[in-house]
């Protein structure tokens, strides 16, 4: 296993497109969460006496430090989806598959290269984004510190959620195996499905939204009193449902790997 955990890993790092991809996304998610706090500052400032008060009584300053994390996202599930599906539009699935026929022993290499790696770009974005923004919003008065009660859970929660969201891409490219499919696959379970859910009637919409993968990981990128106050799940309830669509895709793929041709 070690040897195979070595050859994944000269897959990934020997690649400029690896590279650029985890580049972009740290950079996105670190320019993205500065944008947000400077708006956030704007908007406060606008704001009156009154109008100012109860914008701080429901602002998250944890979540606008990290909220680059959903668009850092994008970058970070289409390399997971690629770890897989690019060997088979290549071709080199079949030479990977004769140097290592424990198909699932290959799999798992992928996928835990691929999380460590993902993990890594997910926390230091995390914590570069969180001091950054903080230090934009201190400038009105609404920042926050990590000793701060649930700041740390929210800002260590940027790299697992990016860690989940890369194995539910090593997922879905195992499953698909085509790289336009699985790419549409995953925007279509991050982006389509909630907004077909918030199209829908009260109940129903928030009812299906919280449960959805998007929504209920990001509940642990928030500070719990937010979670309450749009009846989201809680920050360790919704991960763990988050966490089950990545396994559950993971378990599909592995399925499927093993009973399918290259």
């Amino acid at each position: 296993m070690r040897q195979v955990l070595r050859s994944e890993w000269l897959k990934i790092t020997t690649l400029r497109s690896s590279y650029i991809t985890l580049v972009v996304s740290l950079a996105a998610m670190v320019g993205v969460s500065s944008i947000v706090c400077v708006a956030d500052v704007s908007s406060y400032h606008k704001l009156g006496l009154f109008g100012a008060a109860a914008y701080r009584l429901t602002f998250d300053p944890a979540f606008s430090g990290v909220s680059g994390v959903f668009l850092a996202q994008l970058g970070i599930g289409v390399l997971g989806v690629l770890t897989m599906t690019s060997e088979y539009g290549s071709g080199m699935i079949r030479t990977s598959l004769a140097a290592v026929p424990q198909r699932l022993h290959l799999l798992g290499a992928k996928v835990i290269i691929y999380v460590a790696i993902s993990t890594v770009i997910g926390l230091i974005g995390s914590f570069v984004s969180f001091f950054v923004g903080q230090s934009i919003l201190d400038g009105a008065g609404l920042g926050t510190t990590l000793s701060a009660p649930g700041v740390l859970r929210v800002v260590i929660g940027g790299g697992l959620y990016l860690a989940v969201l890369g194995l539910l891409g090593v997922g879905i490219g195992a499953t698909v195996r085509r790289t336009a499919g699985g790419v549409a696959a995953l925007f279509g379970l991050l982006l389509v499905l909630p907004a077909i859910a918030a199209a829908l009637p009260s109940p129903w919409g928030p009812d299906i939204s919280k449960y959805l993968p998007n929504q209920a990981g990001s509940s642990l990128l928030h500070l719990e009193p937010f979670n309450r106050l749009t009846s989201s799940l809680s920050p360790w309830v919704g991960f763990a449902v988050f966490s089950a669509y990545a396994v559950a895709a993971l378990v599909l793929g592995s399925i499927l790997l093993v009973r399918r041709d290259a």
